[in-house]
């Protein structure tokens, strides 16, 4: 028995011996592999990024060649530092930390060792490199534009970070990347696809061809360009109004909801965020917290809309039915309201009003009638806000747009339980008056000018919108994606919108901003001017008004639908109403003919009011 068991144990360990190198010589391909990564040179050969087009043609972005020292770490020898690092104009301590952090990420992988050399620095080096085994020079694109604004809507690219790598294998080290704007938004589409080669070598590292004749390289695919539905002269014009002032235009084509203009002030020259000098621009740009070039405006800054808000409370009270167009409501220079004679003040204008002239010259007691009267049509102000609030959400304010551009805010828009969070309910009642500041766009209400641009657009569409997007085609190919071709539909019929497009007409003809009118449009618009208050030591204090204002072109099958914000602007009429004449002007006739509009406009800074110490008056209530 002991003879069997001895002979049993010689035959198992046969076995699992033989069967080991079976699967090790036939089944695992592991030892293969990595005998060939040690013989197998990868080298990529990286496409064009693809070109971005204005919606007219014309070239806003297209290339320029750039070129990266690498190293493949494990294939390095000794090597005279010194003179290197004089080739380089590089400090030696920066070549052996960027040296070390090759090793970390990979011996066998190439790491960038200096980014992005010019032609000049390429040619001067290209003859040297073969004296320093383990580097290489490698061959990208960077961005060259052909604009020097945009740089909000058009992004940049950079340099790949570890998470990105990790989260996507198609990267390596040294790799770019969109990082903003457009080209973070479309980058699968704009980058291509790498080519690979593979060079076999021998024992003594030496490349002796083709790995296998070629048969696993690839070529690189370049990536496609992209029209964008900007239109580069607008948006030219829109950022030269908005110098030395701070805010944000935002201009769309009402019938295809495609962004005409898409302006931030203050902004930076995209080419300032291109090649080596990207780093330190970037940073600069990035502490800059009183400009706060990055900050997109249009898309980012949340302000009170004020007055232009109207035109959505006309159209819920027309929708409840607790107004009609022909009701005449008393303005007193305000709405007195509550049991201690609070007051919601108002200009000096011609009274009683009904629902147009109330439009035309931005009464607050009309507004704040047909407010309270939408909320206390319901049992409990609870029932009456939220059925307020759908109504307004329905044109895209209080959420995210669902714009093809990577940054964006929700505004607010509040709800039932908010105001109860806010009075503490039950404890403590609430009612239609204590939410009256939403009745003229200020209090808890907040949006983007580009929200507000596109609540123009469903205005001007008598009831609809299509969601405002940057793209317009790839390759020559429009978009067809139901996220931006199938219109919205918001909660009010389309016979109430004649009215309030009318009344917004009259602003033009015979109210707040009849001295901006153009000659042979029919503008229709609203003035706004937003209270704008801040902190200070705990208090609350009360800065200059912005200056808004919200226009469609022309009346009947309108071509453009914007908003202009104009932070300390002062009130509607003054900064945002002019350059909003002046933007339609640009688009529908091609010229400006208001020049004295466009003189005052490019003649008057805001930079004065901006340097100005955050100091004003305490804020009271009853003011």
């Amino acid at each position: 028995m002991r003879k069997l068991l001895l002979y049993l144990i010689i035959l198992s360990t046969g076995f699992i011996f033989v069967f080991r190198l079976f699967y090790l010589q036939v089944y695992d391909t592991s030892y293969a592999t990595l005998s060939e990564d040690n013989a197998i040179k990868v080298i990529y050969d990286y496409p064009q990024r693809g070109d971005i087009y204005d919606r007219n043609g014309k070239l806003m972005v297209t290339n320029q060649p750039s070129y990266d020292v690498m190293v493949i770490p494990r294939e390095l020898k000794p090597f005279d530092t010194i003179e290197f690092c004089k080739l380089l104009n590089i400090e030696k301590q920066k070549l052996v930390k960027n040296l070390k952090k090759a090793w970390a990420y990979s011996p066998r992988v190439p790491s960038v060792i200096i980014p992005q050399l010019t032609k000049n620095e390429y040619a001067y080096l290209q003859e040297k490199m073969r004296k320093f085994n383990g580097f290489f020079i490698q061959k990208r694109s960077l961005r060259n534009y052909h604009t020097d604004n945009a740089a909000n809507v058009l992004g940049y690219i950079g340099e790949v970070n570890n998470a990105q790598i990790k989260k996507d294998p198609y990267y390596l080290s040294g790799d770019l990347i969109g990082i903003d704007g457009v080209e973070k938004q479309y980058e699968n589409i704009l980058r291509g696809e790498k080519g690979v080669k593979r060079i076999q070598k021998d024992r003594f590292n030496r490349d002796i061809g083709p790995y296998k004749g070629g048969r696993y390289d690839t070529l690189p695919v370049n990536g496609k360009d992209l029209t964008i539905t900007l239109d580069a002269e607008l948006q030219a014009y829109g950022q030269k109004l908005m110098a030395n002032k701070r805010g944000g235009i935002v201009a769309i084509e009402p019938s295809t909801g495609e962004i005409l203009a898409l302006v931030t002030a203050p902004t930076y020259k995209p080419e300032l965020l291109v090649g080596r000098k990207r780093s330190p621009n970037f940073t600069k740009l990035y502490y800059d917290t009183i400009a706060k070039p990055l900050f997109d405006r249009g898309l980012q800054g949340e302000y009170p809309p004020g007055s232009p808000f109207k035109t959505i409370n006309a159209l819920i009270g027309l929708q409840e039915n607790v107004v009609n167009t022909e009701e005449r409501i008393y303005c007193r220079l305000g709405y007195y309201y509550g049991s201690k004679g609070q007051k919601l003040g108002c200009h000096s204008h011609p009274t009683p009003l009904n629902m147009i002239p109330g439009i035309a010259h931005s009464c607050n007691a009309y507004f704040a009638t047909v407010y309270r009267r939408a909320i206390e049509k319901y049992d409990t102000p609870q029932e009456g806000i939220d059925n307020w609030r759908r109504h307004v959400t329905s044109f895209g304010l209080g959420n995210y747009l669902g714009n093809d551009l990577p940054v964006g805010k929700k505004g607010n828009i509040p709800d039932a339980e908010d105001y109860n969070r806010a009075y503490e309910y039950p404890t403590y009642k609430w009612y239609a008056t204590a939410t009256i500041s939403n009745a003229i766009g200020q209090g808890e209400v907040l949006a983007t000018p580009i929200q507000l641009a596109n609540m123009t657009a469903a205005i001007a569409n008598k009831g609809f919108y299509f969601t405002p997007h940057i793209l317009k085609a790839i390759d020559g190919q429009p978009i067809k994606e139901e996220q931006f071709t199938i219109p919205k539909q918001t909660t009010i019929d389309r016979e109430h919108f004649d009215p309030v497009i009318e009344g917004m007409h009259q602003v033009y003809v015979m109210g707040t901003a009849s001295h901006l009118k153009s000659p042979g449009i029919n503008i229709c618009g609203k003035t706004g001017t937003a209270e704008n208050f801040t902190k200070i030591d705990g208090k609350k204090v009360q800065l200059t008004d912005h200056s808004v204002f919200i226009a469609f072109a022309p009346k009947e099958n309108p071509q453009i639908a914007l908003c202009v914000f104009v932070e300390n602007g002062y009130y509607g009429a003054r900064y945002a109403g002019r350059m909003a004449t002046l933007m339609i002007e640009k688009h529908i006739k091609g010229e400006i003919t208001r020049k004295d509009l466009e003189n005052w406009v490019l003649s008057h800074s805001l930079e004065e009011e901006y340097a100005k110490p955050l100091s004003g008056k305490p804020f009271k209530i009853n003011q």
